[in-house]
């Protein structure tokens, strides 16, 4: 219902498209940022921040699932929560990653991978901050579509990260839960400590499991 409900309000309810919007994405997508509001650009490039967050966990979150995790979060990188939010719909519980983990997974696991993150986040939000026209931003984000539907995405890929945090946690068999839940409840930097001081995930041979749920 969230899921169709951000469909039709971006389509039918939010303010209508302008004509450079094209040119806005293509110049925004290439690095050509003469007379851009650094606001926006800074939301544009933390729009990809977010998809990395998500694929930190939701590639894992994804190996024992029944719908592959991939194709969710490879279309995020393009159209954020839209794609997302159907794969949080229809994934199932999943505390537990049996397994080794690929050179992919080592990579979305480790905590240098979060590292990078926060500090590219924190030179974005910097920026925008420092440089940027809020009034010009206010005005485009009650004007143009592109504006209005990103930033409300930004705000809903912030709403919906901690519930993928409950089967993290779980997987990791972290000494401090209560600690992790309230780091990623923070929104984005929130996120992005947590996968700095998550700890690493174990990596739990199948035939270890059957031999457990057998014994019980």
């Amino acid at each position: 219902m969230l899921w169709l409900g951000l469909i039709t309000y971006a389509f039918l309810l939010a303010p209508p498209d302008q004509p450079d919007t094209f040119m806005l994405i293509k110049n925004l997508s290439i690095g050509q940022w003469q007379g851009i509001n650094p606001l926006v650009i800074a939301l544009f490039n933390l729009m990809g921040i977010w998809p990395l967050i998500y694929s930190a966990v939701i590639f894992i979150d994804g190996r024992n699932q029944k719908i592959p995790a991939w194709p969710f979060a490879t279309f995020s990188f393009a159209v954020g929560a839209f794609a997302l939010l159907p794969y949080l719909a229809l994934r199932e519980p999943n505390k537990q990653f049996i397994g080794s983990k690929n050179a992919l997974l080592k990579l979305l696991d480790s905590r240098i991978t979060g590292i990078v993150l926060i500090i590219a986040t924190l030179i974005l939000v910097t920026f925008g901050l420092q440089k940027g026209d809020w009034g010009n931003f206010i005005q485009q984000w009650q004007t143009s579509r592109f504006i209005h539907v990103m930033s409300l995405d930004f705000c809903l890929l912030c709403l919906l990260f901690p519930t993928l945090l409950k089967d993290d946690i779980a997987r990791r068999n972290s000494k401090n839960p209560q600690l992790l839940w309230l780091i990623g409840l923070i929104p984005l930097f929130g996120s992005l400590i947590y996968l700095c001081v998550r700890p690493p995930l174990p990596e739990v041979n199948a035939d270890i499991i059957s031999k457990q749920q057998a014994a019980n």
